[in-house]
């Protein structure tokens, strides 16, 4: 559901008034303001071109976007080719994994302190069973559009901004995890705060924040508090997803999740709506994870909820 005007200047006076008032243990935090710059509205239906793009590749490639697939690489250079034509610098970090090369995309936006940076991430690949469109194309496709969303906006960050497609993740976070062991001491202690998107359009949704730093955390209950959706703390993936490697090495780490195979109860469906007694996605790494296993008013929430904390956490 995309979101007023009016709907959307009363979040944005929320995440202004409550989130900058947080204290936690972002690293660097800089003394509370009052203002923060007006996120833009992701379109939902930018969001969906691209996932539209990845079902294409996968039905091209063997039906997956899976690690060291041709479907994976392809996933990758059409992400590439967006941000590049976008103005980031993009680098192609190359790992093996299981006998096959994988890749993750890092892309840097020009210019904020790179001493403070501020990381967005998502997995890229797909189990070899299906296209993964919501495993994890959907995070993949909004952190791509919000990342195109700061380059429209011009956007001029205090803190450095980086974004990142992790490869491997469904063979045990293997992409995110060779990225964090290749940094040094000093580059780790530069990364102020990274946040992590898997699986954010599930047909069958709920609304789930980490729960690991207060600082990021609270920006995105305060987010979602000002649409009027109330949120829970998440931990079916806690430790599953490419958070771990940055969590581990003491990065302040959080993000957003839509439920995956646990089954949606009663109270849940009472106040988020959809089906009680069937799981979040009753698709969850399998082949019908298709373009048509998406919920959009959770895509499209999730998306601006992931657009206002690299705003704000920028700022």
């Amino acid at each position: 559901m995309k979101l007023s005007v009016s709907g959307r200047a009363a979040a944005a006076a929320v995440v202004a008034a409550t989130t900058l008032l947080a204290t936690g243990s972002l690293a660097g935090a800089a003394p509370a303001t009052p203002t923060v710059a007006a996120a833009p509205d992701i379109p939902v239906a930018n969001v969906k071109a691209h996932l539209s793009q990845l079902q294409s590749i996968a039905t091209a490639n063997g039906g997956n976007r899976a690690h060291g697939r041709t479907g994976y690489r392809a996933s990758l250079d059409y992400v590439k080719a967006k941000l590049d034509a976008a103005g980031f610098t993009t680098t192609i970090q190359q790992f093996t994994s299981s006998g096959r090369t994988g890749y993750n995309l890092i892309a840097d936006w020009p210019g904020g302190d790179t001493t403070r940076v501020v990381m967005a991430g998502s997995h890229l690949d797909s189990v070899t069973a299906g296209p993964g469109i919501n495993d994890n194309g959907s995070g993949s496709a909004a952190v791509l559009e919000t990342a195109l969303a700061v380059s429209r906006a011009g956007l001029q960050p205090t803190r450095h901004l980086r974004f990142a497609w992790w490869g491997a993740e469904e063979l045990g976070l293997v992409g995110s995890r060779y990225y964090v062991n290749n940094l040094s001491s000093a580059n780790r202690s530069r990364i102020s705060a990274y946040l992590n998107f898997d699986m954010i359009g599930s047909p069958n949704p709920g609304y789930f924040v980490y729960d690991d730093d207060p600082t990021i955390e609270q920006t995105f209950k305060t987010y979602f508090s000002g649409l009027g959706v109330p949120t829970e703390i998440e931990t079916e993936g806690d430790g599953r997803s490419d958070h771990a490697p940055f969590k581990n090495v003491g990065i302040p780490v959080g993000g957003l999740f839509s439920g995956a195979d646990y089954v949606k109860t009663s109270a849940q469906a009472a106040k988020w709506g959809g089906t009680a007694g069937q799981p979040f996605d009753r698709c969850y790494h399998s082949s019908c994870d298709t373009i048509t296993n998406l919920n959009d008013t959770a895509l499209n929430r999730n998306a601006d909820a992931l657009a206002y904390a690299v705003w704000t956490l920028s700022s």
